[in-house]
């Protein structure tokens, strides 16, 4: 006993030059960045350009592989498994706190849980902004609330799926407002975005860089948005907040995650790494082509507003309830 004591306080000693100097040396191989959505969308239009303003700081390669499926849930558990050594990160979206709650709801043991992150810095939080096409009757918040009231599920709005964030939004604003709305899930924000200006829907929750193009074409009214503050871009449209909503703050946001178990120091250097790297050329023109605003956090101030958006969004799901897809 006393020996395999000794042995085993050995070892430990011995580990502790190993790991250090493994984060002294860190990053000395290639890095991953795993964005869990397809090319084209908001998590990959992220990963990119902090991947290669990350790679000019660390003087390491830092690569991006998508690892699609599940609403997202298969690149998050797969880094959620990954060995924690700075080496697979996880470029998330607000749908890390959404899948999990989900899958209580059906009683499915949850992909990942938050739990299993350490957050390395926010990028983006944009709000979302409720538009409705400008031939229709609304021309305030206002009007389309007391109109929604009048008339209880009988306004219909597209959402990009079950549980997603163009769902969730409008859900964290019905229960506060005291409407109900028609809910009518597409496969993707492109095509619930086809559908409103199509004529199929009356209105949808969507980010400003999406929704932008269409007001400026004249085809999109803007009438609230989620914000904890107006949107620069859009000066001219009030918040739910300064309606009176509080309850509905809503952001569509982009973080970067290292598994939970990541040693501090290496953590460290990946945040101070981060932190150049929002500040590169590259990366700022590559946002404002998106015309999303850098919203950048760390440390605390990101865990505070990760674990507040979560709360709010857990609470959502559980109100939306059960929700069955059809196959």
């Amino acid at each position: 006993m006393i020996r395999r004591r000794v042995v085993a306080l050995l070892t430990l000693v011995l580990a502790v030059p190993i790991l250090a100097a493994s984060a002294d040396d860190y990053p000395s191989r290639p890095m991953t960045i795993v964005a869990p959505f397809p090319p084209g969308g908001m998590a990959d239009l992220h990963a990119r350009p902090i991947a290669a303003a990350m790679e000019k700081v660390l003087k390491s390669p830092v690569g991006v592989v998508n690892k699609t499926g599940a609403a997202g849930a298969v690149g998050m558990q797969f880094v959620a498994a990954s060995k924690p050594d700075g080496y697979t990160l996880l470029l998330a979206l607000s749908s890390i706190s959404i899948i999990p709650e989900a899958d209580k709801l059906f009683g499915r043991q949850p992909a990942f849980t938050a739990d299993q992150f350490e957050p390395i810095a926010l990028l983006s939080a944009d709000p979302t902004i409720l538009v409705v096409r400008t031939d229709s009757p609304w021309k305030t918040a206002r009007e389309f609330i007391e109109d929604a009231r009048k008339r209880p599920g009988q306004i219909s709005y597209s959402s990009s799926g079950v549980y997603g964030t163009l769902h969730m939004a409008m859900e964290l604003l019905q229960h506060p407002a005291g409407i109900k709305l028609r809910h009518v899930p597409y496969a993707g924000a492109g095509p619930a975005m086809t559908a409103i200006l199509g004529g199929h829907v009356d209105a949808l929750a969507s980010g400003p860089a999406v929704v932008i193009p269409q007001i400026k074409a004249g085809t999109l009214r803007p009438l609230a948005g989620w914000g904890d503050r107006r949107v620069a871009a859009l000066p001219e449209v009030p918040t739910f907040k300064e309606l009176g909503y509080p309850e509905a703050e809503f952001y569509i946001w982009a973080g970067l995650f290292a598994p939970k178990g990541t040693p501090e120091p290496v953590l460290a250097r990946l945040r101070e790494s981060v932190r150049a790297a929002v500040n590169d050329a590259e990366f700022k023109g590559a946002m404002d082509k998106m015309q999303t605003p850098i919203d950048f956090k760390q440390g605390e101030e990101f865990k505070k507003f990760f674990e507040a958006d979560a709360r709010r969004l857990a609470e959502g799901v559980r109100r939306v309830g059960r929700i069955e897809e059809k196959k």
